[in-house]
This record gives C-alpha cells, sequence and structure tokens, in this order.
C-alpha cells in the first residue's frame, strides 16, 4: 500500500468539505473567534490542548518507526518469492508445469474467435522452433520502464540497450537502530557499458515532527538521497555526449580538434541526484528533488512487489482507475469554488443587463 493511500485510510482525506450550515438564508454567519482576542484563561487552555498535539504526534512518529521495522520484517518473507521471480525473468530456471498453470479461462473469452485461431498458430509455430525458444523473460524490465509514464519520461534511445541487461530490481530496508532509509538495488548481468554488477540509489527518511513546525508532520518523508558511482567503460557513458571542434591558431595558422564533453538527458542521471543547497532551494530545485523523492516511492511501493502486472500493462489499468479518481474529486472541489464565489453576489436583472449570449435573438 502506498504511502498517500495509507494516510487517506488512517486520517481520512483532508479534502472533504464540513457539512454545510443548517442556518437559514439571510442570517449572518458566526465570525470566526480571533485567538489573540481569547480571555487569558481560555488561551491557556488552549495551549494546554496544543501540548496534547504535540504529544500525539510524537506517538504518530513512533508508530511509523515501528511501521517500517514491520516492512523490513517482511521483506524477508517476500524475498524468497522476488528471487524465484528472478530467476525465471533471466532463465536461470524453468518453472514447472504446475507452477505455470493459470486460469485464463475469461481472457480467452474476450478473444474473437478469430484472434484465437492465429493465437493457436502462433503458438503452434513457436513451439515447432524449438531451438529459437528465447531464454526466460525477455527485456521484462525494460518493457515495464517502456510501459510506465513516469520512468519512461526518464528513459533515451541510448538507454534502451542497457536496460536490456538489467536483470532484477530489489528495495532493502535500514537494519535496526539504523537510520530510517530504503535502498534501491538495480542488479545487471555483464555488459559492455559498465562494470558495476548492481547500481544502488538510497533514500533516507525522517520520523519526527520538525522542531520548529511540529504540527506539519503528517509521517514518514524523505530528507536526501544518495546516489553511485558508475564505472563506465571508456567511451560508452551515455550520461555524456562528446563534441569535437576544430581550433585554427591566429598566427600559426595550425588546426586542432578539441573534445569536450556535455550532459545529455538519460535515465542513468537517476544515479547521480541533484543536493538541496546549504542556502536554500530554488523552485525549480525544490521540484526536481520532489520528483526524484516521488519515483523512489514508486519504485518501492509498486514497481518492485508488482513487476509481473506491469509487465503485463494489468497494474497500469488500477493507476488509471486511480488517477481518475482523484481527478474527478479535484474537479468537484473545484466545482465547489467556483459556486461559492458565484453566490457571494445576488444577480439583479433590474441592474445588470443579461450577458450578450444569453438576449433572445
Amino acid at each position: 500500500m502506498d504511502r498517500k493511500n495509507e494516510k487517506s485510510e488512517a486520517k481520512g482525506k483532508g479534502g472533504n468539505k464540513p457539512p454545510q450550515s443548517d442556518k437559514p438564508e439571510g442570517l449572518e454567519v458566526e465570525r470566526i473567534v480571533n485567538f489573540q482576542f481569547l480571555p487569558k484563561m481560555v488561551k491557556r487552555r488552549v495551549y494546554a490542548l496544543k501540548r496534547l498535539q504535540l504529544q500525539s504526534a510524537n506517538i504518530e512518529a513512533k508508530f511509523y518507526e515501528e511501521v517500517h521495522e514491520l516492512e523490513r520484517k517482511y521483506a524477508g518473507l517476500y524475498q524468497p518469492i522476488f528471487d524465484k521471480r528472478r530467476d525465471i525473468v533471466a532463465g536461470t530456471i524453468e518453472p514447472t508445469d504446475e507452477e505455470c498453470e493459470w486460469q485464463s479461462d475469461r481472457e480467452e473469452e474476450d478473444l474473437a474467435e478469430d484472434l484465437q485461431k492465429k493465437a493457436a498458430l502462433e503458438e503452434k509455430q513457436a513451439d515447432s522452433a524449438g531451438a529459437d525458444d528465447p531464454k526466460g523473460v525477455p527485456e521484462f524490465w525494460l518493457t515495464i520502464f517502456k510501459r510506465v509514464d513516469m520512468l519512461g519520461e526518464m528513459l533515451q534511445d541510448h538507454d534502451e540497450p542497457i536496460l536490456k541487461h538489467l536483470q532484477d530490481i530489489t528495495v532493502r530496508f535500514s537494519e535496526p537502530g539504523q537510520p530510517m532509509s530504503f535502498t534501491l538495488e538495480f542488479h545487471f548481468e555483464p555488459n559492455s557499458y559498465f562494470s558495476n554488477s548492481v547500481l544502488t540509489k538510497v533514500y533516507k527518511m525522517k520520523s519526527e515532527p520538525d522542531a520548529e513546525d511540529p504540527f506539519s508532520f503528517e509521517g514518514p518523508e524523505i530528507i536526501d538521497c544518495e546516489g553511485c558511482k558508475i564505472d563506465w567503460q571508456k567511451g560508452k557513458d551515455v550520461t555524456v555526449k562528446i563534441i569535437k571542434k576544430k581550433q585554427k591558431h591566429k598566427g600559426r595558422g595550425t588546426v586542432r580538434t578539441v573534445t569536450k564533453e556535455l550532459p545529455q538527458d538519460s535515465f542513468f542521471n537517476f544515479f547521480s541526484p541533484v543536493k538541496a543547497s546549504a542556502d536554500g532551494m530554488d523552485e525549480d530545485l525544490e521540484c526536481t528533488l520532489a520528483t526524484d523523492f516521488e519515483i523512489g516511492h514508486f519504485f518501492r511501493e509498486r514497481v518492485i512487489p508488482r513487476a509481473v502486472l506491469y509487465f503485463t500493462g494489468e497494474a497500469l489499468d488500477d493507476d488509471d482507475e486511480s488517477y481518475e479518481e482523484e481527478d474527478l474529486e479535484e474537479e468537484e472541489e473545484d466545482l465547489d469554488e467556483e459556486g461559492e464565489e458565484e453566490d457571494e453576489g445576488d444577480y439583479d436583472p433590474t441592474k445588470d443587463p443579461p450577458p450578450a449570449e444569453c438576449k433572445q435573438q
């Protein structure tokens, strides 16, 4: 379950509006009390309530620390399943007939008769090929990257040959007693692009109320991330492009070639994240970091646990439905706000002429 849904279920959705007042129209709505003008004794009691709220926030922080420990515990239970998934994808083991059984009656019913015949013919041809039977599930992770919009936006053409060598993506949680974090591990088979067998990205987290703004606490948040050094083979670094320029000497007239490296877009820039400046962050940097953190959560909470469903495209339908529900809620809220603005003043047809498009022809 992703963190957003956890919060929604635990706390309720913050976008819900309070129930409408039962007061008859025309009566003035009671003004909101200004805290500064409350009697001294009432203020004291409100301060006591805020101290209780702070205690509640500290307890909530401990709750999320225990949730993290629970995630770490269950990660060990999931791992044998994910290990077998990796071996099947890589082709190091072949699943048994029993393990390959899957109820697909519904899928077959959805296929038209002619498509069923075509599928049966292609399957027969594939079986007769024998020697051409591919190993494991080719381009498993690359296909997922291409299917998921958030990941596809990071992907460049020059990244694809490298990601064909990606064998697995795993998540590792911090050990007990260590600061809260999780590490994404990208496992590659030997290739001609870099010598690393594993590329890592560590996301550091915090689960405690901010000393300066404790009431803003809404659960664990990513506060920083660290990538890793990629040991590129000579001339294989896809995060830079090499430009050669010819320069002519003014005096001697000789010509020399100068080579210059310029950064270029690549998924592998993911492993060289930008850092927050000590002087603060501008809007672009803040947006970049927020996107990076969102991608980290997405790998951890969605892609890794449900990889095969992203490969087949089934998980994409679920994601689309979730986005549609969120968009609908936002549209409803926008309409409510517009309605409130329109209700601020009563329309008097005797004073204001009707809009041009409303005039009778």
